[in-house]
């Protein structure tokens, strides 16, 4: 009895995978098992980089917030602990919106908190 591979399947699971891997250099987009790895490898750095951009926007927002309370006589910290003191519960992402787009509204907030 012949031996059966269903052919069918295994093209269509390895065209999915080069469909995925389309645009990448050389052999990466082309051989079966190189380009298995390299899509592979890049689920494991997307996965990982879309934990890694929520502690850079933070760190960026931080970096805003600080730059934008020193103009105002205060430390990054002292802006938060006040907030926190104060009540005030806007995020970093809020208030480093604010520092850029709107220094009124920040300085109305700094102000707040300094009384």
């Amino acid at each position: 009895m012949p031996r059966s591979v269903n052919s069918v399947a295994s093209r269509a699971r390895r065209k999915k995978i080069l469909s995925k891997t389309r645009g990448n250099f050389l052999s990466r987009k082309n051989v079966w098992t190189v380009a298995k790895n390299t899509y592979e490898k890049g689920l494991t750095y997307a996965y990982r980089d879309r934990k890694a951009k929520k502690r850079e926007f933070r760190s960026l927002w931080i970096q805003r917030i600080n730059a934008a309370a020193r103009q105002y006589g205060l430390t990054y910290s002292q802006l938060m602990g006040r907030l926190a003191k104060e009540n005030i519960g806007l995020n970093r992402k809020v208030l480093a919106d604010l520092a850029m787009n709107n220094p009124k509204a920040f300085e109305a907030i700094v102000k707040s908190v300094n009384k």
